[in-house]
């Protein structure tokens, strides 16, 4: 299958590898510095198990290189996902099915609102980030959550026999606000205290604190009409992201490592929006929220 991914950062990077590696013609659409080494060196991938391996992949600056593409996996970040989408409307393939794989919950939404043709949503678990250009470091997990739709299975399938695991879920929207709810969790609190989940989870008083955001996240997705949310089954799910991937520094904290303006806007940002528009008070994570966008700016060049 020819396959583009646009937006060639760690998520992309890490599934464009797994399926460069099981044979398919995979085209990354990226930032000059990785897509000249990927140009010059191919992909290379450092798995959470030690292994290690390089691929061959085409790679390009331009949104051009995603014509012909059957499969687009869109990974950009979520600030990036109107421009992205109106860079790839002229050469998409009418038939081209579209996989939105991006932190937030209505990035799928944005894209078929903006192209006027189905998107994919799905739920990425996955710990990730670049160790170099055109290098991407896998921490662990990896599985996906995908939405239905009549192209759903054959997706999945050409993931999974390139050793993705997938589920294809009709709970894919509260998949979606539970992974949301994880990374209003993490990502600020990593990013602001510079720490990776395990030693987070560890500091005195971070869990309650935690907790605190989760539970207004949970709170504001109920009043979204998002009902099938158990609160206890989240809180669950947050304290095994601290198990399962405790080397893991969010993607909030790598985007500040560089000076790079984050995602907070979807994250927390989008919880505080939208229990504004509710009526429902998040106090936690208008804090947080604030408090990256202050980093931010204090890391902006001056203007």
């Amino acid at each position: 299958m020819n396959i583009a991914v646009m937006g060639a950062g760690a998520v992309g990077c890490y599934y464009g590898a797994l399926l460069a590696a099981a044979g398919h013609a995979v085209t990354m659409v990226g930032r000059v510095q990785h897509v000249e080494a990927m140009q010059r060196d191919g992909l290379r991938l450092s798995a959470a198990d030690g292994t290690e391996f390089v691929v061959p992949v085409q790679a390009s600056t331009e949104t051009a290189a995603v014509q012909g593409a059957e499969l687009v996996l869109v990974c950009v970040k979520s600030t990036d996902t109107d421009a992205a989408a109106a860079a790839m409307a002229p050469y998409l393939s009418p038939d081209a099915v579209l996989l939105s794989l991006q932190n937030g919950v209505d990035n799928a939404e944005r894209l078929q609102a903006a192209l006027g043709r189905p998107v994919l949503p799905a739920v990425v678990y996955v710990a990730t980030s670049m160790a170099g250009p055109g290098h991407v470091k896998h921490h662990g997990r990896g599985e996906l959550v995908v939405g239905p739709s009549a192209d759903s299975e054959r997706v999945a399938g050409v993931l999974r026999a390139a050793g993705i695991p997938v589920e294809v879920s009709d709970h894919a929207l509260a998949a979606l606000w539970t992974k949301l709810i994880l990374n209003c969790a993490y990502n600020a609190l990593s990013a602001l205290t510079e720490l990776p989940y395990g030693r987070l989870a560890q500091v005195t008083g971070m869990l309650p604190a935690m907790r605190e955001v989760v539970d207004e996240c949970l709170k504001v997705a109920h009043a979204a009409g998002v009902t099938t949310l158990e609160d206890e089954v989240v809180w669950q799910a947050v304290l095994r992201i601290a198990q399962t991937m405790p080397a893991q520094r969010s993607s909030t904290a790598q985007d500040l490592s560089r000076a790079k303006p984050t995602e907070i806007d979807h994250l927390n940002g989008f919880v505080v929006r939208t229990g504004d528009r509710l009526g429902v008070p998040a106090p936690a994570n208008r804090l947080l929220w604030v408090a990256v966008k202050g980093r931010e700016a204090a890391l902006a060049p001056p203007a």
